[in-house]
């Protein structure tokens, strides 16, 4: 009878070892919020110092949803004025954030006190802002995709809101990350299925652009890296979040429920967590990774 119940115990506690490993498991993606939760532009997923999840289009266009990462609820945090709908959320290092309005061809910024939201910058010489990602000296990099007549454009917005067009020779222009070190931009374009890695020095230019990757189908949208380097890209119509190695290997692709990836953010306490917005859904997915996001 004790050597029953130690097997039993024994197969018991395996059982829940094997239990938590399935629930703590890398690259296994589950659900975080509700379908349908969000508009078809559901977007640019990012978190605040304070580890609160943003993201755009929730409920219906216009809006900055907060979104919690505890059981998926979420409200809505500020809805933009003037008809404008954003793409992508980055915050600077006083936390405010920054959004691409690809209605208006603004950058708007909102106040995270007051949300008052006021143009940061204009230009009618801007397509359709897409994607943001932003230096430690809070200059922003903004993607300009001219999706009609499949090319785009790559922006620097200085501090202040001084605009610089650094590439005005791009396919459809749309996820755009710094590395780490923040000594290479990558910029991927969607319908031309080719990712691109710029030099960048110390003023914030762009030099000696090269191929860093191409695949033969599907699409691409937002990007974004890790610690180590290695860029995680949403591959569009896949529905798949495929990982490549700081010189362009492939590492892995992570299968998602939904097709539509549209962009994705590392969060959690430890940064080891993936958030992915899907459109085909309207909702949002996640999944453990290994190594935390860059900033983490």
């Amino acid at each position: 009878m004790k050597q029953h119940i130690c097997l039993l115990l024994a197969l018991t506690a395996g059982c829940a070892v094997m239990a938590q490993d399935k629930s703590t498991a890398l690259y296994q993606t589950q659900d975080l919020t509700k379908e349908n939760m969000f508009s078809v532009n559901i977007e640019g997923p990012n978190f605040d110092k304070a580890g609160n999840l943003y993201v755009v289009n929730y409920l219906h266009d216009g809006t900055i949803g907060k979104i919690s990462t505890k059981n998926g609820s979420g409200e809505v945090f500020v809805t933009l004025p003037d008809s404008s709908v954003a793409n992508s959320i980055q915050f600077n290092s006083k936390g405010n954030m920054y959004l691409p309005d690809f209605k208006g061809h603004n950058v708007l910024e909102v106040d995270m006190k007051t949300k008052k939201v006021s143009v940061y910058v204009h230009s009618d010489k801007m397509f359709q802002p897409n994607d943001l990602c932003i230096s430690k000296k809070d200059v922003l990099f903004a993607s300009d995709p001219d999706w009609k007549n499949g090319k785009g454009q790559i922006w620097r917005i200085d501090k202040g809101g001084k605009t610089v067009l650094l590439d005005g020779n791009m396919g459809t222009a749309n996820g755009i990350e710094l590395s780490p070190d923040e000594k290479t931009l990558y910029v991927n374009e969607s319908v031309q299925r080719k990712i691109w890695k710029f030099d960048v020095d110390k003023d914030g230019n762009i030099s000696n652009k090269k191929l860093f990757a191409e695949f033969p189908d599907y699409g691409f949208d937002g990007m974004k890296c890790d610690k180590a380097g290695n860029l995680y890209v949403a591959r569009w119509g896949k529905g798949a979040i495929v990982v490549l190695a700081p010189n362009g290997k492939e590492v892995r692709e992570i299968p998602l429920k939904g097709k539509q990836c549209s962009n994705l953010t590392f969060g959690g306490k430890d940064g080891k967590t993936v958030y992915v917005t899907l459109q085909d859904r309207k909702c949002m997915e996640m999944f453990r990774v290994a190594i935390p996001g860059k900033r983490y």
